[in-house]
């Protein structure tokens, strides 16, 4: 079965029919800009359109978006408009798109993908899954179930928010070598550690492609492994969290 899964981000709006029971792409995905501001009724525009590039993919359309979601609703926003915080994203995308859709945090997402076609694939007990990129982003699992919008990149670690201190960002923009940006993800992760006990973490984002470069240099007491689905993951997940 093929389920249409969207990916919002700050940069680009990215949608593929996925076959959900292989974790694949059944078609060559759509990569349309995310358009100037983020406002609303200009992301649901570029939704639509990427529906609408699918018109053979049946059934309701998944969705990623960068925000706290509760019942298809936006509580936050990151790296889009505050307007969105109150927009029922669900029946927004669905006017615009004609379409009944499932919106899910966007680190959720990919987390779910990585549980059934990825990393995680198997794995019980407590898993967290960490999205590295503009931001932090988290996905908590215990035995395969997920707890949605954990948001562990806004703890605070040595007086700033996780995300401040060990996103791929941070690395970029200060240009820190790899052990030195390692350093600081290892405190990251000690503190999330010492909070939540998982068996396993997966390190997602971009940045998980370039794993050996920073993973050597950690010291956790959990086992860390680079995520497997890689940019893909919450195009996936999306599709996912509709079955």
């Amino acid at each position: 079965m093929q389920r249409l899964g969207i990916d919002i981000g700050g940069s680009g709006i990215k949608g593929a029919p996925v076959d959900l029971d292989s974790g694949t792409f059944a078609e060559e995905r759509l990569r349309i800009p995310t358009p100037d501001g983020g406002k609303p009724a200009d992301v649901a525009k570029v939704v639509a359109e990427i529906v609408a590039h699918f018109p053979h993919v049946d059934g309701p359309v998944g969705c990623t978006f960068p925000a706290v979601m509760s019942n298809g609703v936006a509580l936050t926003a990151a790296n889009v408009d505050d307007s969105w915080i109150g927009t029922d994203a669900q029946a927004l995308f669905k006017q615009a798109a004609g379409r009944d859709f499932v919106v899910v945090n966007d680190a959720d997402a990919a987390g779910i993908a990585e549980m059934r076609h990825g990393a995680g694939n198997g794995e019980r007990g407590v898993v967290l899954m960490l999205t590295l990129g503009t931001g932090i982003g988290s996905a908590l699992f215990v035995d395969g179930v997920l707890v949605p919008n954990t948001e562990f990149g806004h703890l605070e670690v040595n007086g700033k928010e996780a995300e401040h201190r060990a996103a791929e960002s941070v690395r970029e923009t200060h240009d820190l070598k790899w052990k030195e940006w390692a350093e600081r993800l290892d405190e990251v992760i000690a503190a999330m550690d010492r909070v939540l006990w998982p068996e396993l973490i997966m390190i997602g984002g971009g940045v998980s492609k370039k794993s050996e470069k920073f993973l050597p240099h950690l010291n956790p007491r959990a086992r860390v492994i680079p995520a497997q689905l890689l940019n893909d993951a919450g195009i996936i997940g999306a599709a996912l969290a509709t079955s």
